[in-house]
């Protein structure tokens, strides 16, 4: 059993935007988000384009959610068809975090993604009474200002805030967990991918140890499952009891332990190089990312996604390197030995790239036998510059130029879809 009078017992609460994209085409067209069947797509030259956001009446109605392709949505009078405004969404999304800060300071407030937050309300009793009904107010505000209609979950950390969002306030507009609640509401919930933090190859590793639900994870031998999973089987075990110790502060104060890049392809690429020229043009970016911040880093992961025509499917896999690095193609070429290693020849659809284990770029030393890595430094913070001064497109590489590269096309774009 768990004591849990050792544990912190705040009151934190997670906000979510009830179909984030398509409330916000929906508030901008006069349109109730809750009744209309509408659909955020990527793009409508492109067929193939994934439905971005969905609005419920359109899940319900018709069958169409996040992921649909335009091709695969019905022809019906009913149905509310826009193109994404990432650049308003943006707008939209500040205007949110903005209407926070009136009721908590900066510090208390974690903006968790584009549209959920998560705000720590301990302490603030005395100004705003129970921490509950003072959530349920900034529902109401963010509702009449923006009219966007939002789901809360409430609970004593950051974990239990985001499983009463999850698990039930989505269904009933808001939700307040506490530690009773871990084994009342918690401990049946199945499948284990269910759970916040635990994705379905986990999922699969867990069920082959005779685990298939929270319950079943909570009873769990610890040694066990940290022997099998590392430290991500103590946190695995302790969240299945409610417990995490994450600080809103600390994650706002921490910064950045990675930098990556993710794109869905506009079509199927079926040859190495097809996919090595669009692989160059995520590292340039990823890299410059991590060479403006003054960084480096030693992990190099790589995630490809199969084309739907071949089945779909997808791998991800990491390799750490000896010393940490910026150089762009340095990473690249750490990327092309993930492709050779596991790539099946499969058509590509998506590809993901992120850089971790980072340190601080002074730390680099410079090889007595790389007479090139100081001078690709050099090269790489001299383009960064002029990309910075001229925008994105001002220096490319060849390949940018071919049929293959996405770069030029994407510097038009706000979030990877129209501004």
């Amino acid at each position: 059993m768990i004591d849990y009078s050792k544990f912190p017992n705040r009151k934190i609460a997670c906000i979510d935007m009830m179909s984030f994209y398509a409330s916000c085409m929906a508030s901008l067209h006069n349109l109730d988000v809750r009744t209309v069947p509408i659909a955020v797509v990527g793009n409508f030259e492109q067929k193939g384009s994934v439905v971005l956001a969905a609005s419920p009446p359109m899940k319900t109605r018709f069958g169409v959610k996040t992921g649909t392709r335009l091709y695969e949505i019905p022809h019906h009078p009913d149905i509310r068809l826009f193109e994404p405004k990432m650049a308003y969404f943006l707008d939209i999304s500040m205007s949110i975090t903005r209407i926070l800060h009136k009721y908590v300071p900066v510090k208390s407030i974690l903006v968790y993604s584009v549209d959920e937050s998560f705000v720590d309300l301990s302490g603030t009793e005395k100004l705003w009474g129970d921490p509950a009904q003072t959530i349920k107010d900034i529902q109401a505000e963010i509702y009449e200002t923006l009219n966007l209609p939002s789901t809360a979950g409430m609970g004593p950390n950051m974990l239990m805030a985001k499983l009463a969002l999850d698990l039930e306030a989505k269904k009933t507009g808001f939700a307040k967990w506490t530690f009773d609640d871990v084994s009342k509401k918690l401990w049946s919930v199945s499948p284990l991918s269910e759970m916040w933090g635990i994705g379905r190859q986990t999922q699969i590793s867990l069920n082959g140890m005779g685990l298939f639900s929270v319950g079943d994870l909570a009873h769990a031998d610890l040694q066990t499952l940290e022997k099998k999973f590392g430290v991500m089987g103590n946190q695995y075990f302790y969240h299945a009891w409610g417990i995490d110790l994450s600080e809103i502060g600390l994650s706002h104060m921490q910064g950045q332990v990675s930098y990556g890049k993710s794109q869905i392809l506009m079509r199927d690429y079926n040859t190495r190089t097809e996919i090595n020229v669009v692989l160059l043009e995520m590292c340039e970016d990823v890299a410059r990312k991590v060479r403006e911040k003054q960084q480096a880093g030693r992990t190099i992961s790589l995630g490809i996604g199969y084309s739907r025509n071949t089945l779909g499917g997808s791998f991800q896999r990491s390799r750490t390197i000896g010393g940490a690095t910026n150089d762009t193609m340095k990473i690249y070429e750490v990327c092309k030995e993930l492709l050779d290693e596991f790539h099946d020849g499969r058509p590509v659809r998506q590809i993901s790239l992120s850089i971790t284990k980072l340190e601080d770029e002074h730390s680099i030393q410079i090889s007595l036998f790389d007479e090139h890595k100081w001078r690709n430094r050099k090269i790489g913070q001299t383009m960064d510059a002029l990309r910075n001064k001229y925008g994105s497109t001002a220096v490319l590489r060849a390949v940018s130029y071919t049929e293959a590269g996405t770069a030029i096309k994407r510097s038009k774009l706000v979030g990877g879809h129209k501004g």
